[in-house]
């Protein structure tokens, strides 16, 4: 019998294209930007139309085949999948001028890499002629380990292997992972919500942002419909996403959501953060760690050493549902028992059913949809 329902929001009640377009932008202003790379100033500008977004999309991902291999490694943060970009193009950047810049690449690569430094290397790489290779991270990652903890480690790899060099800071969340973060939160939140979203100003003005530009996966009506329904039928509902909670609770304000729920059962990425600022020594604590789902589930009553210590699987696990679009959610379901429902509505579209079949996803739907017939089947 399920008593509880825990909702992923990118791929399962928002569309995630607008992360992945603010995804593209980011990486897109680290290397044209003056104030990062500068390698195309002059192209550079912040008022971005949708058929230009698409282009720089299509081009930085090789039209999502770059993202789809790191959602199918379990890489659920955009913020990660910004970072992995970014460092594999100043990598391969680099690389192109090793035989010239032995000394200062050891320096720049095995110290944080902070605005200064990609600064610094925007001078050496003004006057050289350097080519960018979108696509060869499809090549160099292809024998990656497929996971956080492999991509993370694969891109350390790479870079000391076409830098010849012994020790990097890019298999470890630091400086140049905050910088992305911020331009990322500048694209997405705009100049108005900046300041409230990540403490720090902008750096680039003159973003409108898209956190009024949600696109949802069925009609805002019909999710409400089915919000209403469980709890009408007395079924917890709540939030375990990889979003920040400006980005949720904004969007969910707009879309008349949050009246259904209960602000507790909304867990987000900014309580993973804070988790892990408070306890260093804990592994990373994002999807497919099931960190974000527990404390959901807690309602927010355990600390972040409570939520680590919950003896998992669950002992009540089957009642409770997670649904999700991506092979994090599943793995995150599964260390906690619980009963998981995929929609094929994430950033692999139905091809995703073979993926979720063999991972024996319990569920199955083309999209949330789906879910209220299937949960209200099971209180019975």
């Amino acid at each position: 019998m399920v008593k509880t329902v825990l909702f992923d929001v990118d791929g399962v009640l928002l569309s995630e294209e607008r992360y992945f377009d603010m995804s593209a932008l980011t990486v897109w202003e680290v290397i044209n930007s003056e104030k990062y790379l500068g390698l195309d100033s002059e192209k550079f500008k912040t008022n971005v139309n949708d058929e230009e977004i698409t282009m720089i999309r299509a081009n930085i991902f090789q039209n999502d085949k770059v993202l789809k291999l790191m959602k199918s490694g379990g890489i659920n943060s955009n913020w990660d999948m910004i970072y992995l970009t970014v460092s594999y193009q100043l990598i391969r950047l680099l690389e192109q001028v090793k035989d010239t810049e032995k000394e200062s690449i050891v320096k720049w690569v095995s110290n944080e890499i902070d605005r200064t430094v990609l600064q610094e290397i925007a001078t050496v790489l003004k006057d050289k002629k350097v080519e960018l290779d979108y696509s060869g991270f499809l090549t160099d990652f292809a024998s990656s380990n497929k996971s956080k903890e492999g991509l993370f480690a694969h891109i350390d790899k790479i870079a000391k292997e076409k830098l010849n060099v012994e020790a990097t800071v890019f298999g470890q969340i630091g400086t140049l992972w905050s910088t992305c973060e911020l331009i990322a939160q500048e694209w997405y939140v705009g100049d108005k919500h900046v300041l409230a979203s990540t403490g720090r100003p902008s750096v680039q003005t003159g973003k409108k942002g898209f956190l009024s530009d949600e696109k949802t996966l069925r009609s805002p009506e019909e999710i409400a419909d089915l919000f209403q329904s469980l709890k009408d039928a007395g079924v917890v509902i709540g939030i375990g996403t990889g979003r920040p909670e400006l980005e949720t609770i904004e969007p969910f304000k707009h879309l008349d959501w949050l009246k259904y729920f209960d602000v507790n059962n909304i867990a987000t990425a900014d309580d993973v953060l804070d988790a892990e600022r408070k306890l260093p020594a804990a592994p990373p604590l994002s999807k497919p760690h099931p960190y974000t789902y527990v404390l959901a589930l807690s309602s927010k009553t355990k600390s972040a050493e409570e939520c680590l210590a919950e003896t998992l699987p669950l002992e009540n696990g089957n009642e409770l549902l997670i649904v999700g679009d991506s092979l994090a959610d599943l793995l995150a379901a599964r260390k906690m028992g619980a009963v998981f429902a995929a929609v094929l509505t994430g950033l692999s579209g139905k091809n995703a059913r073979a993926e979720f079949e063999e991972h024996n996803a319990d569920h199955i739907l083309d999209d949330v949809s789906g879910i209220k017939e299937l949960v209200l089947s099971l209180v019975k």
